[in-house]
C-alpha cells in the first residue's frame, strides 16, 4: 500500500492576503478580537439570562434515578405503586427503637401515633401501615417498624425524605429512638452527605487551584481567565441544568459533576491557549488580532478538537439505560458546551482586549519565558537518544499497578456510604438487629393469585431466604404480594445469586423486585454496558484523532495509551477501596467491593480528561510534522512546546482531585483518588513519557497516512 509523507510546503513567492492566511477557527477567533462588544453583549444576555434560573437548580434536580429503568425489579415496583397502596422500594421506612419499652406500651404507642400523623401529613405518602406483628414487630416487641406507602415517583420521595426525617426524628427521646430509614431515606442521606462533601471539597480547591494557576501564568491577569471561563460556564450551565428539569428528571450528582469539568476545562484550555497567545504576541507585536487569529488556529484547533473528543466519551455513558447516568453524562455535556464554547469566542475577545496587558502584574520570568520550553525540549532530546530505558520504565510501573484490576469486585453501594450518624444508617442497623441481616433488603415479589401457594413454597424452600411473609391480595384481585427477607445483608454478593435462582424457579408470571433487586439489576445493566461504552467511547476517539492528526498509527497510540493510566488508576482504587489499604488514613470504611457504576463513569471521565492532553501535544507535534516534515522535530518540538501545559494542567487537576479525597463520605474519595491516580499518571509517565518514545520508536510510520484514507481525510493542519 503506498503512503503519503506530508513535506513541508514551498515558501510562497509573497506574503498572502491576512483574510486568507487562517482556517475558519482562526477567523473566527479574529472576528470575535475585532468585535468584542457583539461578543460580550452575547455573552452577558447569555449568561445574565440563564444566571436567574441557577440559584433555583439545586432544589430541582433530583436525588434518585439510580435504576436499570428496563428492569423486571423497575416493572415491580410500578406494579406494586398501582395494586398495593403505595407500598414499594420508592416508600418511607420509619424504625422505632427501645431497650425498656415494647410496642404495646403507651409510651411507644404513642410515639407510632405521632410517627403516623407526621407520614399521613405529607400529600407525598398513600398511606400509613401500623407495625404489624409477627411482620414489623421484633420477636422481642421492642422494635417496630412503621411503613408510608409513595404517592409520587421516586424523586419525590427522595425530596419526601429529605422533609420528613429530622421531624420524624425528632420524635423519639432517651427512652424511644427513631429514625427514618429505607432506600428513599437512604438516597436522600447519601446526596446530602456527598452535596456537604463537594463543597467542602470545592472550597479547599479553589485556593489551590489560583495558586497553581498564578505559578503556571506567571501572574494573576492571565490566571483569572481560566476562573472566567468556569464561572461562565458553570453558572450557564446551571441555569441550563433548572429548565432541562422541566422536561426530564436531572441528577442532583449533574451539577456536581459539571462544576468540576467545567473547572478542570476551564483551566486546560485557557492555559493551552493564553501560553500560544503568548507566543503570538512575539510574532506579531503590532498586530493582536492577527496573534489571536494565529493563537485559534493552533490551540484553538485543538481545543475544539479536544472538547468534541470529551462530548463522545460522555456521550457513550447515555448507553446506559438508567436515569441518573443519563442525566450526569448531559449535565457535564452541558457544562463543557459551555465551556468550548467559551473558549472558542469570548476568551480571544477577552485577550484582543487585553493584547500585552496579558503580562500585566506577571513576575518577570513569565514575560520573558519562551514559548519552547528549553527544560521540555532537553527532554525530550534525551528520550530521543535513549527510548527503550524510559520507555520500558514507565510501561512496567504503569503494567504493575494494572494487574490488580484482573480481581477487581465491584457492587452498588452499600449502607456504609452514609455516615454513621445519618438516619438512615441508625434506622437500617435498628431493623438489622431487630429482624436479621437481610431484613433492610425484603424482597417484593408479585405473583398471579392463582400461583400465590406454589411461590411461597418455593420462597420458602430457597436456602437465600430466611423468612416470607403472609400474602398480601391487590386491588385488581389477580396478583398477590409475597415479602421475601434474604439471610444475608443486601449488599452480600450471594442476595444477587438469590434474586437470580428466584426468577428461574420461581412460578411463571412471578416477578422478583424491592430496592435490593433495583440495585443488582442495575448493576448487572452496568456489567453488561461497561464494555460496550469502553468500546464506543475507544472507537470514536480514535476516529476523531484519525482526523484531527490525519495518520492511524499517532491516533492509534494516542487512543490505545489512555488505557494504561486508566488500567493503573482502578488497579490502586482495587487496593484501596477493595483491600482497604490506607483506609484509616483517608477516614473510610472498605465495602470490600468498588462501586459498580465507578468503572464505566470514572472511565470516561478520564479518557475524556486524558484525551485534552492527548490532543495538546499531538496537535503540536503535528503542526511541527507539517512544518519540518522531520520525526524527531515532530517529538522533541511538540513536547517542548506543549509539555509545560500538560504539566501546568495536570497539577491543577491532580490537586483539585485529592482534595475530594478529603471528604467525608466514600463515593467523592472513590472519585478523588482515581481520577487523581489517573491524571498523574497519564501526564507523568503517559504523555509526558511515553507517548513520546512511542513517536521516537515508530519514526516517520508514526505519521504515515496511507493515499486511500489521504483522499477521504480532511485537510486539518495545526498551523497557519
Amino acid at each position: 500500500m503506498s503512503t503519503t509523507l506530508p513535506r513541508p510546503a514551498a515558501p510562497a513567492s509573497g506574503p498572502a492576503p491576512r483574510a486568507h492566511r487562517h482556517g475558519p477557527i482562526g477567523r473566527l477567533g479574529r472576528w470575535a478580537a475585532t468585535h468584542r462588544r457583539a461578543v460580550f453583549a452575547v455573552w452577558a444576555v447569555l449568561v445574565i439570562g440563564l444566571g436567574v434560573f441557577a440559584p433555583k437548580v439545586e432544589h430541582a434536580l433530583s436525588g434518585a434515578g439510580w435504576q436499570d429503568s428496563g428492569s423486571e425489579s423497575v416493572q415491580v415496583r410500578d406494579l406494586v405503586q398501582q395494586e398495593f397502596g403505595g407500598l414499594n422500594s420508592t416508600g418511607l421506612m420509619v424504625a422505632l427503637h427501645s431497650t425498656t419499652d415494647t410496642a404495646t406500651s403507651p409510651a411507644f404507642a404513642q410515639r407510632i401515633a405521632a410517627v403516623t400523623r407526621v407520614l399521613q401529613e405529607d400529600d407525598r405518602v398513600s398511606q400509613v401501615v401500623g407495625p404489624q406483628p409477627g411482620v414489623t414487630i421484633s420477636q422481642d416487641g421492642r422494635t417496630a417498624i412503621v411503613m408510608a406507602g409513595a404517592a409520587a415517583d421516586a424523586n419525590d420521595m427522595v425530596r419526601a425524605a429529605d422533609d420528613l426525617k429530622e421531624p420524624v426524628r425528632a420524635l423519639g427521646d432517651d427512652r424511644i429512638e427513631i429514625a427514618m430509614t429505607g432506600a428513599s431515606g437512604l438516597w436522600s442521606d447519601f446526596n446530602e452527605a456527598n452535596r456537604a462533601a463537594m463543597m467542602k471539597s470545592e472550597l479547599y480547591s479553589w485556593p489551590v487551584t489560583l495558586g497553581i494557576l498564578v505559578l503556571a501564568f506567571g501572574g494573576l491577569a492571565a490566571a483569572g481567565l481560566p476562573l472566567l471561563l468556569t464561572i461562565l460556564g458553570l453558572v450557564a450551565s446551571a441555569g441550563s441544568l433548572y429548565l432541562g428539569t422541566h422536561v426530564f428528571d436531572i441528577s442532583i450528582w449533574a451539577m456536581n459533576f459539571a462544576l468540576m469539568f467545567a473547572l478542570a476545562l476551564g483551566i486546560d484550555y485557557a492555559l493551552f491557549v493564553v501560553m500560544r497567545f503568548r507566543a503570538a504576541l512575539r510574532e506579531t507585536p503590532d498586530d493582536v488580532p492577527d496573534a489571536v487569529a494565529a493563537t485559534m488556529d493552533t490551540a484553538g484547533k485543538a481545543v475544539l478538537f479536544s472538547g468534541i473528543t470529551v462530548l463522545i466519551s460522555l456521550s457513550a455513558v447515555m448507553l446506559v439505560d438508567s436515569p441518573a447516568f443519563r442525566s450526569m453524562a448531559g449535565g457535564i455535556m452541558v457544562s463543557v458546551i459551555f465551556v468550548l464554547a467559551a473558549s472558542l469566542t469570548l476568551l480571544p475577545a477577552v485577550l484582543g482586549r487585553k493584547g500585552h496587558r496579558i503580562n500585566a502584574r506577571a513576575v518577570p520570568w513569565a514575560k520573558a519565558s519562551e514559548p519552547r520550553s528549553a527544560r521540555f525540549a532537553a527532554w525530550g532530546e534525551r528520550l530521543w537518544a535513549r527510548p527503550w530505558l524510559a520507555g520500558l520504565a514507565a510501561l512496567g510501573v504503569l503494567l504493575a499497578l494494572a494487574v490488580p484490576v484482573l480481581h477487581l469486585d465491584t457492587g452498588m453501594p452499600s449502607i456504609k456510604v452514609v455516615p454513621q450518624e445519618d438516619s438512615s444508617r441508625v434506622g437500617y442497623g435498628l431493623v438489622q438487629d431487630a429482624f436479621g441481616p437481610g431484613a433492610p433488603g425484603t424482597l417484593q415479589v408479585v405473583v398471579p393469585t392463582a400461583e400465590a401457594d406454589a411461590a411461597r413454597t418455593a420462597l420458602q424452600a430457597d436456602g437465600g431466604i430466611a423468612q416470607v411473609a403472609p400474602a398480601q391480595p391487590g386491588r385488581s384481585g389477580d396478583v398477590v404480594l409475597l415479602q421475601a427477607v434474604p439471610r444475608t445483608d443486601p449488599s452480600d454478593p450471594s442476595v444477587g445469586a438469590t434474586i437470580d435462582r428466584l426468577r428461574d424457579t420461581l412460578p411463571a408470571g412471578s416477578q422478583v423486585g424491592g430496592a435490593t433487586a433495583e440495585n443488582h439489576d442495575l448493576e448487572q445493566e452496568l456489567a453488561a454496558k461497561t464494555p460496550l461504552v469502553i468500546g464506543v467511547v475507544l472507537a470514536l476517539g480514535f476516529l476523531l484523532l484519525l482526523v484531527a492528526l490525519q495518520a492511524p498509527l499517532v491516533a492509534l497510540i494516542g487512543t490505545v495509551t489512555n488505557l494504561l493510566a486508566t488500567g493503573a488508576a482502578f488497579g490502586v482504587a482495587k487496593l484501596v477501596f477493595q483491600d482497604g489499604h490506607g483506609a484509616s488514613l483517608l477516614g473510610f470504611e472498605s465495602q470490600g467491593f468498588l462501586d459498580a457504576w465507578g468503572p464505566v463513569f470514572f472511565f470516561a471521565m478520564i479518557f475524556a480528561i486524558s484525551m485534552d492532553y492527548t490532543v495538546f501535544l499531538l496537535s503540536s507535534a503535528k503542526e511541527h510534522w507539517d512544518r519540518t516534515g522531520d520525526p524527531k522535530e515532530a517529538m522533541v518540538g511538540g513536547l517542548a512546546h506543549s509539555g509545560r501545559v500538560i504539566f501546568a494542567a495536570a497539577a491543577v487537576m491532580v490537586a483539585v482531585f485529592f482534595t475530594f479525597a478529603l471528604s467525608g463520605p466514600l463515593p467523592p474519595k472513590e472519585m478523588g483518588i482515581i481520577l487523581g491516580v489517573a491524571v498523574l499518571l497519564d501526564a507523568a509517565l503517559v504523555r509526558l513519557l511515553l507517548v513520546p518514545v512511542l513517536l521516537r520508536l515508530t519514526g516517520r510510520a508514526a505519521w504515515a497516512v496511507p493515499a486511500p484514507l489521504k483522499r477521504i481525510l480532511p485537510d486539518v493542519r495545526f498551523g497557519h
